[in-house]
């Protein structure tokens, strides 16, 4: 009995080379020794250990029981081994614990980390009680496949919830974009009387993310606030993240400067904000301070780095700390930083520096780097280079819309028609579809969507007529339409201009309608703003006195007395 204690004592406390040896010594080891050897090697991922120790166990006649199987099912996931597990699978019914709901569970968990969808179904619905672990499981596991609405019947189904199964299917339509479904099931959640935690707060700070929605997002964190959840490093990157993206860098800093303890996943998250608000200086400010808080800089640090340098065109800094990351933390530097240097000198009309580092680059370069040379052909007018990279991106990614539409700009800019028409005509050869543009901008709490050239919105006859208003009133003061910016979002329609009513646009006509004055227009657009939108968007903001902050796919703009705080370098 002494040595089984002993036993016991030594794998808890992670000494499993000893407790072999004491294994060994053991004349008649039951299933409560090899169990707890199934834990150890479990605690340490040691998969196939494992599952040889059970093989042993079965080879000298010790009988499992049900503690046995959920450890060597955690094995056979580690190690993805789908027919050991269809094999233990049988086992445990053949041994009588087809209805131990451990067991079962486990082995939901694994089907679903094999991706066997239909064989963890088959587990599920054969347990006579299943519990909540089994009903969030077999959610997590159809929502990480993407069928999000099989997940959605299963959550129905249920008859009882906890707050677990809210945020597993929350979280469900959070990762995959179902953004206004996230927001429409935490109404029901609130309406079913279940507390706010941490978990689905951060689910929540997500879908506030994907949809700019600030008010909402405000709202989350001062529930977070009353209710005394703890903010963990993890849920205050959250929260920084959701202020940087809804355009709200104050608040973002504020929260930032807040917390008592600062991870590096935080200090990442607040440099990256500035960067995509173009605040350059401010981040390597930030980064400095970081450092003599003696907080070590990770690749993701640099990365937020350099791409603040490259969309505040500081060229030597740049390339300063790309060198610097090397010589002072020993950070290897990996594609995504090249993406950020040969964005920085393409940008500043450095291409043939930045032709001369993508040689040299130690891996070849990805579709990332290539579309950020792409793209420096198009702000400069390198026809011939841009025409060179443009087909070879177009070729490394031959579904993406974006590359195409890049590439016939450069051709509308040179007055390139029949080459813009081949665009065009490869395009539909191959099925490509351009991305309908689409805006959100957030009224009383409530997210409104605009589409280019849509008229769904109950209030599209008054936005129409606000948009004619508003561009006839820019027009006074030297707005003049961008033909190159017709191959963006929508075709060309008969009649009016199309870029009179890309999906921005739309939007701010409805917040110049609805806003109280002086109230700041916030907008989050899936696309790049085009080269119009932009022109128009400076126009509106001096013409009717407000500031307009507009995030696209990329990064902000704050439109401000007809500046933007890019200065035009986008």
């Amino acid at each position: 009995m002494g040595r089984i204690i002993k036993f016991c004592a030594i794998s808890r406390n992670g000494d499993l080379y000893y407790a072999l040896k004491v294994f060994d010594k053991m004349p008649h080891p039951d299933a409560f020794i090899y169990n707890t050897i199934f834990r150890g090697y479990v605690q340490f991922q040691l998969a196939k250990e494992c599952m040889y120790f059970y093989l042993q166990m079965l080879e000298r006649s010790v009988t499992p029981n049900k503690f046995s199987f959920p450890p060597v099912i955690r094995a056979c996931t580690f190690d993805n081994a789908i027919e050991e597990g269809k094999q233990l699978h049988a086992q445990i019914l053949k041994f009588g614990y087809h209805s131990d709901g451990f067991s079962q569970n486990n082995l939901i968990h694994m089907y679903v980390s094999f991706k066997s969808l239909e064989e963890a179904r088959k587990v599920f619905e054969k347990m006579p009680h299943p519990d909540v672990v089994s009903w969030t499981t077999l959610i997590s596991g159809y929502s990480q496949s993407g069928y999000i609405d099989d997940a959605r019947k299963v959550f129905d189904l249920m008859p009882e919830k906890n707050p677990a199964t809210w945020n597993a299917m929350i979280a469900a339509y959070v990762q995959s974009n179902h953004f206004h479904e996230a927001f429409l099931l935490f109404n029901e959640m609130r309406s079913s009387q279940i507390k706010l935690d941490k978990f689905v707060a951060a689910s929540m700070l997500s879908a506030c993310t994907g949809l700019g929605a600030l008010k909402q997002g405000e709202w989350i964190h001062d529930n977070i606030k009353k209710s005394g959840i703890e903010i963990d490093t993890k849920l205050a990157t959250t929260i920084i993240d959701m202020y940087c993206k809804c355009g709200s860098l104050e608040k973002a800093f504020e929260t930032f400067n807040s917390l008592k303890t600062k991870g590096v996943s935080s200090w990442n998250c607040m440099i990256g904000g500035f960067a995509m608000h173009g605040k350059g200086a401010a981040a390597i400010d930030l980064f400095k301070k970081m450092e003599n808080d003696s907080v070590p800089p990770d690749y993701i640090t640099f990365v937020n780095l350099l791409s603040a340098c490259a969309h505040s065109g500081l060229v030597k800094e740049g390339q300063h700390y790309f060198q610097y990351m090397v010589k002072v933390h020993g950070i290897t530097p990996g594609m995504e930083h090249y993406g950020c240097l040969v964005d920085l000198l393409g940008r500043a009309g450095l291409l043939n520096e930045a032709m001369k580092l993508i040689k040299d680059m130690p891996m070849n370069p990805d579709v990332g780097v290539m579309g950020a040379l792409l793209g420096a052909c198009k702000i400069h007018g390198n026809i011939e280079l841009g025409e060179k990279i443009g087909k070879l991106v177009i070729e490394l990614e031959p579904n993406n819309s974006g590359r195409y539409v890049l590439l016939a700009n450069i051709y509308a800019a040179a007055s390139k028609w029949e080459e813009v028409a081949n665009i065009r005509k490869l395009m539909n050869d191959r099925g490509v579809k351009k991305a309908p543009g689409f805006s959100l901008i957030e009224m009383g709490g409530v997210v409104n969507e605009f589409i280019a050239g849509g008229r769904a919105h109950p209030d599209s006859k008054d936005i129409y007529e606000k948009v004619k208003q508003m561009l006839s009133s820019i027009k006074s003061i030297g707005y003049m339409p961008e033909p190159e910016s017709l191959l963006h979002e929508i075709s060309e329609e008969d009649g009016e201009n199309p870029l009179f009513y890309h999906s921005e646009k739309l939007a701010i006509a409805f917040g110049l309608l609805k806003a109280k004055p002086g109230e700041v227009l916030r907008i989050t657009k899936n696309l790049r703003v085009c080269k119009d939108c932009h022109e128009a968007s400076k126009l509106i903001s001096k013409f009717f006195d407000r500031e307009i902050i507009v995030r696209d796919r990329s990064r902000f703009h704050h439109f401000r007395g007809g500046v933007c705080s890019c200065n035009d370098y986008w």
